[in-house]
């Protein structure tokens, strides 16, 4: 009996082994397999506006390389597009998984024509096709394409991630490729604590402090303690060195937080929801993105945040630092391969005083600035002989004592939540706030204002939006409409109705934002006196017409080639038709260079007769180029 079931177990567990030995070696790596592969990017590492799906994989700045099928499947669907992916192409296998290629510089010989043939019969560049299962059908192993450098990819590589069937990117390196080899742990760069209501503070300051971490071998500290009170936020940016000569940085994916030795937050980014990518905006802190483009991760959970990464704690990894208390703060990062570091930092509660033992002299004479939901005011003394602020709401005015103060600046903060103010004043400063209402983040709200209808849907907000609102006239009789805070994101689009009267709107005339000292192109239509719009940027926005056409700069063109580079100035590139004879001619777009690149219909066709390229811009002006071969 007894050898009966050693037996028995002998034999479950070399099922077990095989079992897990035909999951961990199902894949094939994509790239020169076999060999030590480098990388320039991870799953889950964060970007702009999105959560990166896969992995990228160095081609030592070359284009070309053979792109291997992960496994047996067949295509399911091609995209070629100007931006984004570029060439891209999903391969379905049998476990259901879906494996994607892009930034392809071509695609496999036969898939090749059978899309060009699908281009040519739709008369479009851009396309994204769903193809009959089993049409093309590939083994392990088999080259499907090559890899390029299309749509928005910075260099020559391939884009590679693996989604399951419910359309989740999962990590790739969990199927355990030996190409990838990564010994090097994650790495702190700068901490920051936030101050999340209008008691908090963070070395006597109210507001937002970063601290650069010192690195102790593997692990990493801060100089010396923090002095804090009251509920406060941690913040971290970190980044996992890519290890096998790769210059480049991944995100960290795993990361816990203890204090006094008690869990408090941990994050787990081990798959994303791919129609959720933008949520990453929940994750990081927008404010230190927009104002220098460092993604910090926000090591706890804000109320209207329902990503799945977390293991909840109480108080969703908020911290409260009472006076009097010490509190050594541990944060444990680790990859996918298990490498692992620490930062050690501590936190020593002190009361808020209302002297600041150092201050610094603004230029300005005030500034202004909205975290969650308090008004920080910062006056500058030279600028005003008086320390009471007068804060005027629906006309009616309370004079308030600076909160803290320093040897140059008197700080105010006023807790929204009570007060809703229309403006401050103290002696010559005057300050206009802007301040229309408060928005909820999980209701369908509309926003009706004296010459503006703003509709929120109950997905659009990530928090309480207090709303600045405010139309600008010029004297050239031009506005300037500001909606929102462009230091706050939003993640879906908010629809503006406009009332623009006496407006000669035309078939060029558009709604665009003002990004810095650029304008981006937004669009909109114009009825009954109202212009509407959409929109997923708060910000400034006005009314422009475009006049003048995109430019056409000839690069190559004769029998056997067409090469052009196009660029307009304000409204961007809308479409794009090349012909010969009458004939339309495809041309491959590549947007980040603004290149277009003629690809023939067969191999034997030549340009002979009238060639024609018109390129209009989005708000209706054309170019034209034509040449006799």
């Amino acid at each position: 009996m007894r050898s009966r079931f050693l037996w028995s177990a002998f034999f479950i567990l070399i099922f077990f082994i095989s079992s897990f030995s035909q999951s961990t070696e199902k894949y094939l790596f994509p790239i020169q397999p076999g060999k030590t592969a480098s990388l320039a990017g991870t799953m889950g590492e964060l970007r702009t506006n999105h959560f990166h799906s896969g992995i990228d994989i160095r081609t030592n700045n070359q284009e070309g390389w053979p792109v291997h099928a992960t496994s047996d499947g067949y295509i399911s669907r091609i995209a070629m597009s100007g931006g984004g992916y570029g060439n891209v192409l999903y391969l379905h296998h049998t476990d259901g998984n879906v494996s994607v290629y892009a930034h392809l510089q071509r695609f496999h010989p036969k898939v090749a024509a059978y899309i060009k043939k699908e281009q040519y019969t739709k008369k479009t560049f851009e396309i994204d096709l769903a193809i009959p299962e089993n049409l093309f059908v590939f083994k392990k192993g088999d080259t499907i394409a090559y890899a390029g450098n299309t749509g928005s990819s910075s260099g020559p590589h391939l884009h590679f991630d693996i989604r399951n069937a419910n359309n989740e990117a999962t990590d790739p390196f969990t199927y355990h490729f030996p190409e990838v080899i990564d010994t090097l742990p994650p790495y702190t760069e700068k901490v920051a604590l936030l101050t999340l209501n209008h008691e908090a503070r963070v070395n006597e300051r109210f507001g937002r402090t970063e601290f650069y971490a010192i690195r102790k071998g593997n692990d990493y500290e801060l100089a010396q303690p923090v002095l804090a009170y009251g509920w406060l936020g941690l913040e971290l940016a970190a980044k996992d060195k890519l290890a096998y000569r790769s210059p480049y940085f991944g995100g960290v994916n795993f990361i816990e937080v203890t204090v006094n030795g008690k869990p408090t937050f941990k994050q787990a980014i081990d798959k994303i929801n791919l129609t959720e990518t933008r949520a990453i905006n929940q994750l990081i802190s927008f404010r230190s993105v927009r104002a220098g483009n460092n993604k910090f991760y926000k090591l706890y959970i804000d109320d209207g945040n329902a990503l799945p990464f977390y293991d909840k704690k109480e108080n969703n990894g908020k911290l409260y630092i009472e006076a009097g208390k010490l509190y050594e703060v541990e944060v444990k990062l680790s990859d996918v391969f298990n490498n692992i570091s620490y930062l050690r930092f501590k936190i020593k509660g002190v009361e808020p005083s209302t002297k600041l033992p150092l201050d610094y002299s603004m230029k300005e004479n005030f500034q202004a600035e909205y975290i969650h939901h308090t008004l920080k005011f910062v006056i500058n003394k030279k600028s005003t002989g008086k320390d009471t602020l007068s804060v005027y709401a629906k006309g009616k005015e309370q004079k308030i004592a600076p909160t803290y103060s320093g040897t140059f600046n008197n700080t105010y903060l006023i807790n929204l939540n009570k007060e809703f103010p229309d403006s401050l004043v103290c002696g010559t400063v005057r300050y206009v706030t802007r301040l229309a209402d408060a928005i909820p983040p999980t209701l369908d709200y509309t926003f009706y204002g004296k010459e503006t209808e703003i509709q929120f849907e109950k997905a659009s907000l990530y928090d309480t939006l207090y709303l600045q609102h405010s139309i600008e006239s010029k004297k050239d009789s031009s506005r300037i409409l500001e909606v929102g805070n462009a230091f706050v994101p939003l993640h879906k689009n908010i629809t503006i109705s406009w009332k623009y009267p006496n407006l000669t709107w035309q078939a060029n005339t558009h709604v665009y934002r003002i990004s810095g000292n650029a304008l981006t192109f937004v669009g909109g239509s114009y009825t009954n006196e109202h212009i509407r719009f959409s929109t997923r940027e708060f910000g400034r926005f006005l009314v422009l017409k475009d006049t003048i056409p995109p430019t056409i700069k000839l690069i190559s063109l004769h029998t056997k080639n067409a090469r052009f580079k196009v660029k307009d100035d304000l409204s961007g590139i809308g479409n794009i038709e090349a012909n010969i004879n009458g004939q339309w001619l495809l041309m491959h777009v590549d947007a980040k260079s603004g290149t277009l690149q003629s690809d023939f219909p067969t191999e034997d066709f030549t340009l002979k007769g009238e060639f024609v390229l018109v390129v209009t811009d989005r708000a209706g002006n054309k170019q034209t180029f034509k040449q006799k071969l």
